[in-house]
């Protein structure tokens, strides 16, 4: 079937003619502050702690932008490699369980397929094209073989979405530049299984990825419900030996993913741990809120490592 809309559609935002970006904020540096790392789950309408309606996902862009924040990646910050303008404030944005709400296909009456605009990523491609410096960091922790199409953002038909385009999805996330994290099978209860258990289910979603896009080196795990292994170590690095074909599954995470806890501690704060990463859930006002808070407690780029400066 057809797929040249679905990619025509979003390289095209990505390389949508550039337009002035505003001046950084004359702000003092403070590469010692704090970072929201923003948790994301349904992008449909309704209320509650899981749900932002799509108009809302598209202000909290906006709101972002106008005070400063760029988005980085999870490997960013694990790296410290936080290349930002002067002034300007890094936010993470974590979209957890790959719900076709994330990332949904429409399929026109010739075959072809585009991005539905009121999906994260239609509103996150529609929204760089007016805003080129809005890079494509978002990160995506994902499923493969959960229950109600949450299974690499839809399949068998639910709301639309058919199984063959799953491995499409993941495929087009990693070549616009977006992070895959593993976010389990099935968003397991990992408190309450084995070790051999829990280490099946991380392998299986890195195969499951690996399947999609060869050779793709999964960084980022994100906890189910922030529950951890009784064995923590297993959260960051295991294998798992398939009884089928007797192949060997290894993994390893430079970063763990809490559910919740607030704003994180910066790389460069001593106190920094990139196994026990916090998070915001956004809902209701909290970003605002968050935002505020950060105003004199968030961390603010000195400029790009990558002009030789040293770190603090």
């Amino acid at each position: 079937m057809p797929q040249a809309a679905a990619v025509e559609e979003a390289v095209g935002a990505a390389e949508a003619p550039p337009t002035a970006a505003p001046a950084a904020p004359d702000v003092a540096p403070n590469e010692l502050g704090l970072i929201p790392v923003l948790e994301y789950h349904l992008i449909e309408e309704g209320g509650g702690q899981w749900r932002r309606p799509p108009e809302r996902f598209r202000r909290d862009l906006e709101l972002l932008y106008e005070r400063g924040y760029r988005p980085v990646s999870i490997s960013d910050i694990v790296d410290r490699k936080i290349d930002l303008p002067a002034g300007m404030r890094p936010v993470a944005i974590v979209f957890d369980d790959a719900s076709p709400s994330q990332f949904r296909y429409i399929e026109k009456p010739d075959g072809t397929l585009e991005i539905d605009p009121q999906s994260a990523v239609g509103i996150w491609l529609d929204f760089r094209k007016t805003h080129p410096d809005w890079e494509n960091k978002a990160v995506f922790c994902v499923l493969s073989g959960a229950e109600a199409g949450r299974s690499f953002f839809g399949d068998r038909g639910i709301e639309g979405q058919k199984t063959e385009w799953r491995h499409r999805k993941i495929r087009f996330l990693v070549e616009q530049g977006f992070e895959i994290c593993n976010h389990t099978l099935w968003h397991a209860r990992l408190d309450k299984m084995s070790d051999e258990a829990v280490q099946e289910q991380i392998a299986r979603l890195a195969l499951a990825v690996d399947s999609a896009v060869p050779g793709y080196r999964i960084r980022t795990f994100a906890l189910p419900l922030g529950m951890w292994p009784k064995n923590r170590r297993l959260a960051v690095e295991g294998s798992w030996r398939d009884p089928r074909t007797g192949r060997v599954v290894s993994y390893r995470h430079d970063a763990v993913l809490e559910v919740a806890g607030g704003p994180n501690v910066s790389p460069y704060d001593p106190k920094f741990d990139p196994h026990s990463i916090d998070r915001v859930i956004v809902f209701g006002d909290q970003l605002e809120k968050t935002l505020d808070w950060l105003e004199k407690k968030g961390y603010v780029s000195a400029g790009p490592k990558s002009a030789g400066r040293s770190a603090p």
